[in-house]
């Protein structure tokens, strides 16, 4: 074998060998740190907002108004709000979903919330550890009352006008 081709295999396998490590970098660095979760608005192009103060805790109440707002009260995303309007939000921890959860206990696609009549209802998209609405698992499409707690994975969310 020549000289020049015994030279070229040695570089292109160090090139192989680099690929590797640095591949197996990036997959350590991602299971220590975790995933990024890119920060989006809400309908419309709104940008998230923090919550003022926690009011006191009221015996629950029907949302009858369509400019309600969802809060994370819990998870890695608490203190986030969005301003929910006539569309479906979709929560999960695919980046097509509107809020998108860095959660392992959260399926891609785990729960939708929609208007009907005035108010707003939970259904559960077929996740895996399933949905709670104040404890209760949620297995049909469940109307969604101001202040009680929507627990998805290791997420809390409330309903607040």
């Amino acid at each position: 074998m020549s000289e020049l081709t015994l030279t070229v295999i040695r570089l292109g396998f160090l090139a192989v060998l680099w690929l590797f490590v640095l591949t197996a970098v990036s997959v350590m660095r991602s299971d220590l740190f975790g995933t990024r979760v890119a920060t989006r608005g809400g309908p419309g192009g709104r940008a998230a907002t923090r919550p003022k103060a926690p009011k006191a805790a009221k015996a629950p109440r029907v949302a009858r108004q369509r400019g309600s707002t969802l809060v994370v009260t819990r998870g890695t995303l608490a203190g986030t709000s969005l301003r929910l309007g006539e569309t479906p939000v979709t929560v999960g921890r695919a980046q097509d979903c509107t809020v998108v959860l860095d959660d392992d206990y959260a399926s891609g696609h785990h729960a939708r919330l929609f208007p009907r009549d005035g108010a707003w209802w939970v259904e559960d998209l077929g996740s895996t550890n399933g949905t709670y609405l104040d404890r209760q698992k949620v297995t049909a499409p469940v109307q969604l009352p101001l202040g009680v707690p929507l627990r998805i994975g290791k997420s809390a969310f409330e309903l607040r006008k």
